[in-house]
């Protein structure tokens, strides 16, 4: 019997564990294969917050996280000796046209107001240029560029190492590696894995990537799916560069310096596909897209390419929080892309759910009982 079944060893099932070692729950956590084998254990992690304007509660909580990641993770290296390849390098955006630099403005004046905590103050600046030699294409930028100071980026498998490293000393929880789940009973608290064991619980998260949404379906009973798989290819490049250098971000692609001289460029959405795992013209397309906005990558030999699966949610926001019909089971799912730099907040949220507290941070489109209620009047239509 556990306090806690943890269903997923990627990013939100590890600072579930995390969250349910703080407050003492007797957790198991599950993954089928090993840790980091889904959409977490990539390539790119590129920490990006949403545009300052037109503020509300998502893009607060976003804001919050972001901010309290940085103190999280430098307590985690501390107490493991482990790095997680975290940097606060800002982010530069080209503009290619005058419109976008009348809007880049407009957002400048946005950050003043939105982006600060405390007495931290992040900035959205609008430039005439980079001097960077050679980071950014100048010809990208005719009408200039934006510089924030709010984003960062962490290197996606250190920092799983670095959690499953925490858990793997705490008191609490257990991590069972290659332990497929086949059936949970959310009535009984009970659930059957591949192998034929068993384990009774008295909460479950559901925090398994894209293999939480035919869960959450089979418990919901409404004809349709709560999540669809986002295939994403990305490259691991070789190259002498500064590693404070800024994410280079545009039109969905993004080259992020890494340490000891490695360089992401990412990621593909591809909404159809044959196989998930499979690498394609795609990546060479965004590796060339990606050359020509760098220059300094031009010559970097291309060491990994790697593809996979990651979450979207029927609402598009994460889903987190208890379903509505079935009070042990909580989803910590449908992260997407910005999963590495909310996970911490969402486990958060739903560990004090469990606990019986009300964590009124998480936004109302967020919750698992929103996306039910959107799947339900989708399935109505």
């Amino acid at each position: 019997m556990a306090d806690l079944l943890i269903v997923g060893g990627g990013i939100m099932g590890l600072w579930a564990g995390v969250m349910a070692e703080r407050v003492g729950l007797e957790t198991v956590l599950v993954e089928r294969d090993v840790i980091g084998a889904g959409a977490s254990g990539g390539v790119l992690g590129a920490l990006m917050p949403h545009m300052p304007d037109r503020w509300n509660a998502k893009k607060q909580f976003q804001f919050d996280a972001l901010i309290s990641l940085e103190m999280e993770i430098a307590a985690l290296e501390a107490e493991t000796g482990l790095s997680a390849g975290y940097r606060r390098s800002g982010r530069i955006m080209p503009l290619a046209k005058p419109y976008l630099r009348t809007i880049a403005l407009r957002h400048e004046q946005d950050a003043l107001v939105n982006w600060h905590s405390g007495d931290r103050q992040f900035h959205w600046h609008v430039q005439d240029q980079f001097h960077d030699g050679g980071w950014l294409n100048v010809d990208a930028a005719e009408s200039g560029v934006v510089f924030d100071t709010l984003a960062a980026r962490v290197a996606p498998r250190p920092f799983l190492a670095m959690l499953a490293s925490h858990l793997r000393r705490s008191r609490h929880v257990r991590i069972e590696e290659g332990q497929a789940v086949v059936h949970i009973d959310p009535v009984a608290g009970h659930a059957t894995f591949a192998d034929g064991s068993s384990l009774s619980f008295g909460a479950c998260i559901l925090a398994n990537g894209v293999q939480a949404f035919p869960f959450i379906d089979e418990l919901t009973k409404v004809s349709g799916v709560s999540g669809v798989p986002v295939k994403g290819q990305a490259a691991l490049l070789k190259a002498d560069i500064d590693p404070g250098l800024p994410v280079v971000f545009t039109d969905g692609l993004y080259v992020v310096a890494h340490e000891n001289g490695l360089v992401a460029v990412g990621s593909t959405s591809e909404n159809t596909f044959e196989n998930a795992a499979s690498i394609d013209g795609q990546l060479d397309d965004l590796l060339r897209q990606a050359a020509d906005l760098v220059p300094l990558i031009r010559a970097a030999p291309v060491i990994e390419r790697w593809a996979g699966v990651r979450p979207k949610a029927i609402g598009r926001d994460p889903m987190a929080g208890r379903h509505p019909d079935h009070p042990r089971i909580h989803a910590l799912a449908g992260g997407f892309k910005i999963s590495f730099g909310i996970a911490h907040r969402l486990a958060s949220a739903v560990v004090s759910q469990i606990m019986g507290d009300t964590d009124q941070s998480l936004p109302s489109s967020f919750r698992c009982q929103t996306h039910i209620e959107l799947l339900s009047k989708e399935a109505a239509k």
